[in-house]
């Protein structure tokens, strides 16, 4: 029998931290809360959380802060935001940060529950993928390890967040196919809703700085106007 998911809830509010503990409880989580900045990071900090969920407005440090730190860890923690802030460029804010999802307050216990068990089951999904494509993925000057999360470009390695892994390796999985920003929303964010759309520009911007040879003028991962991007391999054909 797996062991049960540990849930760290970071959230000043007690009576909505109250609820979520018993809603996520009777789902079999278990939950430990923490109900300011400070003790969130050290609850962090001392590892081993299946996800995190986060509150964006806390006393000391803020929960921005703590999905920068988080996003810093070697493994990879699912981030559910919640806040009462509910404005678009506080959602791609945390969203670009690392979150995973956001839910703006007031919102739905079971709506919450709901998209904590999504998280898993996408996470369980990339999982048996990676294990199925266990190989590494060779195209051209780029070698990606999908089990060591390790990518080289012309044998050196480049550092890249694990969203920036799992965009590149998307990518690279499908080279020539064209998505659209909504489309990687779904299969690499796995959401798919108007007005996130920016945040995948962020980390395209972000991975053709680190992985072409001329930022403004890619080879690689290419836009293709009015529809979205595509990726070509980088080959050692430049002069």
């Amino acid at each position: 029998m797996d062991a049960p998911r540990k849930l760290l809830v970071v959230e000043d509010d007690q009576h909505i931290a109250d609820l979520l503990q018993m809603h996520l409880k009777d789902e079999g989580f278990v939950v430990t809360h923490a109900p300011d900045g400070s003790q969130g990071v050290a609850l962090l900090e001392q590892g081993g959380w299946d996800a995190l969920i986060l509150d964006l407005m806390l006393p000391g440090v803020d929960g921005l802060e703590i999905c920068r730190r988080a996003r810093m860890m070697t493994r990879y923690t699912p981030i559910i935001m919640i806040s009462a802030r509910s404005s678009e460029v506080h959602r791609v804010l945390g969203l670009e940060l690392g979150a995973d999802d956001y839910l703006a307050k007031p919102f739905s216990m079971m709506e919450l529950v709901a998209r904590v068990k999504a998280l898993f089951r996408r996470q369980e999904a990339m999982s048996k993928n990676l294990r199925l494509d266990a190989g590494l993925l060779t195209l051209g000057e780029l070698h990606i390890d999908p089990i060591a999360r390790e990518v080289l470009l012309r044998n050196s390695p480049i550092e890249l967040t694990p969203r920036e892994f799992d965009l590149l390796y998307h990518f690279a999985r499908h080279p020539g196919q064209v998505f659209s920003r909504l489309q990687l929303l779904d299969l690499v964010w796995g959401y798919q809703h108007d007005g996130y759309e920016h945040t995948v520009n962020t980390h395209i911007n972000r991975l053709r700085f680190k992985i072409e040879r001329d930022p403004a003028t890619p080879e690689s991962i290419l836009t293709v106007w009015g529809k979205g991007y595509k990726f070509v391999p980088l080959t050692g054909e430049h002069p």
